[in-house]
């Protein structure tokens, strides 16, 4: 079985601005045995995935209202996330504040939204600081996501990998987002990575699994939509771009690879897997074009955050900015939107 992919365009959604708000329960992955023709037979056409993504930005725009309301949906796709050697607890209570009130009271009024409820996906910290943020999200409905499985390298032995996810589920994680080994990619290791992931999922139990590639280590697109496909297979609930820590985080192309995966699982398990694109996406322009290339190749259910999460620390501040602008007309200095 051969699967092509980025030989034609699909045919793009006329892109609609959508409400904030929403989600739905969504049958779990429940993952499936590795099949190996799957993986042999994925082809990747990198010239025409490059000219796919580059026509995005002139093709697709949105102005004025609909793109408050676009940025408005990406705030409740952001996971907010703190994963540096200085985080601190008061930092990460910062973080969880700004979390549950994203934008400024007055300028929610101005655009219609007051009294609505407006919070980010989640809130993604190392285990050291999951029971922090548990306590400080008590009650407000956003789950805490926690890196995992040696984070960002992912090179401790596995079972300290596995005692790490249960150790982060025990103390509140609703989210476990794990490192995969990227020699099993580079190696064609596929049966080890999906050994390996399943012991993930295992582990984790009724907690989410988002898998995260390292996409910028893996290589070529070829590797990035294989590792996809395994990860799915093996019963990962999100495909993740990045760390946010290699040389090159999440990109449009890889982005695409990814969700071409997502729909070919689709179309042959009927299980929806979400998306997360993570590092280096820090302006409202950036998470726009992510917004469309989701609603293009896979629909408008990939909107919403239980199908589309957004790993980000600045990004939030650039978007109660253009916000801001939006409202009054004027821009205003970074360090008027705090985030942590």
């Amino acid at each position: 079985m051969t699967q092509s992919v980025f030989i034609q365009n699909s045919s793009p959604l006329a892109a609609q601005p959508p409400s904030p708000g929403g989600g739905h329960e969504l049958p779990r992955n429940s993952g499936r045995a590795l099949e190996m023709d799957w993986v042999d037979g994925i082809r990747i056409n990198l010239s025409a995935a490059e000219r796919r993504v580059a026509s995005l930005p002139g093709r697709r725009t949105v102005k004025k209202d609909a793109q408050a309301a676009w940025l408005l949906k990406a705030i409740t796709c952001v996971d907010l996330t703190t994963l540096n050697g200085d985080d601190t607890t008061e930092r990460v209570k910062r973080l969880c504040a700004k979390a549950k009130a994203p934008v400024r009271g007055d300028l929610l009024e101005r655009l219609g939204f007051a009294g609505r409820e407006l919070h980010t996906g989640a809130v993604c910290v190392y285990h050291r600081f999951v029971a922090t943020a548990v306590e400080a999200l008590e009650g407000s409905g956003i789950p805490v996501a926690a890196v995992s499985t040696g984070f960002p390298a992912g090179l401790v032995p596995h079972d300290l990998k596995l005692k790490e996810i249960e150790a982060s589920v025990r103390h509140g994680a609703e989210e476990i987002d794990i490192v995969i080994t990227r020699e099993h990619v580079l190696t064609s290791d596929w049966r080890a990575l999906y050994a390996e992931v399943r012991d993930f999922r295992a582990a984790c139990g009724d907690t989410h699994l988002k898998t995260i590639l390292a996409t910028g280590d893996l290589k070529t697109l070829r590797n990035v939509a294989k590792a996809s496909m395994v990860c799915m297979m093996a019963g990962a609930d999100f495909i993740k771009t990045s760390t946010g820590k290699e040389g090159v985080n999440a990109t449009l192309p890889v982005t695409l690879a990814m969700l071409r995966m997502i729909r070919v699982y689709q179309e042959r398990t009927g299980y929806q897997i979400g998306f997360k694109p993570a590092g280096g996406i820090s302006t409202a322009k950036d998470v726009l074009n992510y917004q469309f290339l989701m609603k293009e190749e896979l629909g408008r259910d990939w909107l919403e955050p239980d199908l589309f999460r957004i790993g980000a620390s600045s990004l939030l501040a650039d978007i109660e900015r253009q916000l801001e602008h939006h409202v009054t007309g004027h821009y205003s200095a970074f360090n008027r939107h705090p985030v942590g």
